[in-house]
């Protein structure tokens, strides 16, 4: 620090007071002709006293850029009391004529070398102040940053490197205190960076929680551990320093600082490592020379600023665990709600998770397009999550739908086909025994005569009678099976209805009841109209179920975005009906992922699955009949999201016809 004082003069200027102001205050003289060129290379430490007549006063540039800088004192022509017209004298702090004593003009010498310290003094508080103030305001802006990250491995990163970036050090290292059911704390050593070696490999280990190792010590005692040099520790510190790495990469790690990062709440959760400050940020320490010319220690400032930041830090980092915990009760939550499900209904097992596959797939696609309708629509990795999460419970109020319903796989439930082949066999006996009182009838009135004609002419009435049974039961059969499109006219189910029988109890009835021909004559799927609309509540159950859910603030869309997968732009859907303005675009995704799933899924046993181009060629129709949206459609596709769940997660194998976008 330069602390001599300096005192400009004109040219050609003598000052009779220099020699009598003593050796210890006697400044440096400097004789100028102009103030203007030299107010710039003035050193900021430096006290300067300018001796202002009227040559210099000329300057009037070169006064304004010394004023507030410098003390002025005005030098007055022989005889002068006070400062004349040529010098300014609201910017001088004392003034002598150039014939004065030279008591006087040391007096006023001195006070003037004193304003020029309290200058320097001032400016030099005003520069810390500033520079105070800065690095408030970088750790606020740094606690912010913190705040808001809730990915660990990002936040560990951002941590280590904001240390580094404040206390200018070299390198650094990040350790967690990690705390496991039934075992010893240990410390985690999580990262590692280091800007001369930027590619250093990194595994990680862990160390005692013990005092054994510095960063162990630092996390135990709660102080920071500061060395000047690691190399230069000897048996009165305790501590041993590690040179393999240092001797493996060629590198020297000299100044270090440890300090643990605490909590609010007192408690150790890491350890802040930081290795080599350095005059110049942004130094490279390649060789000897240069950690000796740019290392320096970690003084008590650097130390208190980056223990700030380490408070901050455990902060941020239990908030982050915090949050990870949060993350991991919800996705087992989910899970569990999912397995539920499916155990209730085994045959769509897997439904579920293949429509979050097939919506954050088409939502990734959505997310890399620049240009079309939805070019502008980007996902957060929250807003991913929230939409897998809605899509693997969209269905989850199937739980409030009775199982008979859920689980029914033909139009018929088992129960009513069991009793209608019953009714079948019954008349099938009914025609045998028919027939052998006939024939015995026959033998009866007649006997013997004719009696062989008589049989045919019966066989063959009973063998009618039998072929028609059997084809009316196996068209009941048929009309039993469910269709993925409207299909069937059901002729031959109003014959059937057309005949009579007569029940056990003599009871004239049609073959076929008017519930069990209304369940045949079904024309899409398995459902008549009641059970779908029991079905279709699903969608309603979901939606009060997710509603009771204390989602985070980040998926509290979940609910809204599931309520929706049934609607139709057109306002077709249900189960309110709602129009495509009210539809978001995550729900649109949703539906169609549903609806391909739906077609293409081979462990549905009610119905055949359809091939990946015919599931493609239907969604068209769809999007053509404004129920599902085009656009995403098109991405889906070009995409070919489809493809990201294999036949072995229970997908039909797609033929060799090569799906591609409409109109192609």
């Amino acid at each position: 620090m330069t602390t001599t004082p300096l005192l400009i003069v004109s040219v050609g200027r003598t000052v009779p007071a220099l020699p009598s102001l003593g050796a210890d205050a006697g400044p440096a003289v400097r004789r100028v002709d102009q103030l203007a060129a030299i107010a710039a290379a003035l050193p900021d430490d430096q006290p300067v006293v300018v001796l202002l007549d009227a040559m210099l006063a000329a300057d009037a540039a070169g006064v304004a850029a010394l004023a507030g800088r410098a003390a002025l004192v005005g030098v007055g022509a022989a005889g002068t009391e006070e400062p004349g017209a040529a010098l300014p004298a609201h910017v001088l702090c004392g003034f002598f004529a150039e014939d004065a004593a030279p008591a006087v003009a040391r007096t006023v010498l001195q006070g003037a070398l004193r304003h020029a310290a309290a200058l320097v003094a001032a400016q030099r508080s005003a520069a810390a102040a500033a520079s105070r103030a800065g690095e408030i305001t970088e750790l606020t802006r740094i606690g912010v940053a913190l705040s808001t990250e809730r990915d660990l491995p990002t936040l560990l990163a951002m941590i280590l490197e904001q240390a580094r970036r404040l206390s200018s050090a070299d390198a650094g290292s990040l350790y967690l205190v990690e705390r496991a059911d039934g075992a010893e704390p240990v410390l985690r050593f999580k990262l590692s960076q280091n800007q001369t070696l930027p590619e250093l490999p990194f595994r990680e280990f862990t160390v005692a929680l013990n005092a054994s190792s510095i960063a162990g010590a630092a996390a135990v005692t709660g102080e920071a551990i500061t060395f000047d040099d690691a190399y230069a520790l000897g048996p009165a510190d305790h501590f041993t320093f590690n040179r393999s790495f240092d001797e493996k990469l060629g590198y020297r790690t000299k100044s270090m600082v440890t300090i643990p990062m605490r909590t609010h709440r007192d408690e150790i959760v890491g350890v802040l490592q930081l290795i080599n400050r350095k005059r110049t940020a942004t130094a490279r320490l390649a060789t000897a020379d240069d950690v000796a010319r740019e290392v320096v220690p970690f003084d008590a400032h650097a130390v208190a600023l980056v223990s700030a930041l380490a408070s901050q830090a455990a902060v941020a980092i239990e908030n982050g665990r915090l949050y990870e915990d949060i993350e991991r009760l919800f996705e087992g939550f989910v899970m569990a709600s999912v397995t539920a499900l499916e155990s209730r209904d085994p045959t769509t097992s897997g439904h579920s998770s293949r429509v979050a596959t097939f919506t954050t797939g088409l939502a990734a696609a959505i997310d890399r397009a620049d240009a079309g309708p939805y070019g502008h629509v980007r996902f957060s990795r929250e807003e991913m999550r929230e939409l897998r999460y809605a899509s693997l419970l969209h269905d989850f109020g199937k739980v409030g739908v009775r199982e008979q319903v859920l689980v029914k796989q033909k139009k018929l439930y088992p129960s009513d086909l069991s009793i209608i082949r019953h009714r079948f066999q019954f008349l099938l006996q009914r025609a045998d025994l028919q027939y052998e009182r006939e024939r015995a009838q026959y033998l009866w009135e007649h006997g013997r005569t004719n009696y062989e004609e008589a049989v045919q002419r019966l066989d063959r009435s009973r063998a009618d009678a039998r072929d028609q049974l059997v084809r009316f039961l196996d068209a009941i059969v048929r009309a039993n099976e469910p269709t993925v499109l409207p299909e069937g006219t059901f002729e031959e189910l109003s014959e059937i209805n057309e005949r009579l029988f007569v029940d056990f109890d003599g009871t004239e009835k049609p073959l076929l009841s008017d519930d069990e021909l209304r369940y045949l004559m079904i024309n899409r799927g398995n459902l008549d109209a009641r059970e779908r609309r029991e079905i279709e509540s699903h969608v309603t159950h979901t939606y009060r179920f997710l509603e009771q859910i204390p989602w985070t603030r980040a998926l509290k869309g979940i609910p809204g975005i599931a309520w929706g997968h049934h609607e139709k732009l057109d306002g077709s859907g249900y189960p309110r009906g709602v129009h495509a303005v009210d539809i978001p675009v995550q729900t649109r995704m949703m539906t169609i992922s549903d609806i391909y799933d739906a077609l293409t899924a081979t462990d549905r046993p009610y119905k055949r699955a359809v091939s990946a181009e015919r599931a493609i060629d239907i969604l068209r129709d769809e999007a053509t009949h404004g129920h599902v949206d085009p656009a995403l459609l098109t991405a889906f596709v070009e995409a070919k999201v489809f493809e990201s769940v294999q036949p072995a997660d229970g997908r039909r194998s797609s033929s060799s016809r090569r799906v591609t976008p409409a109109g192609a």
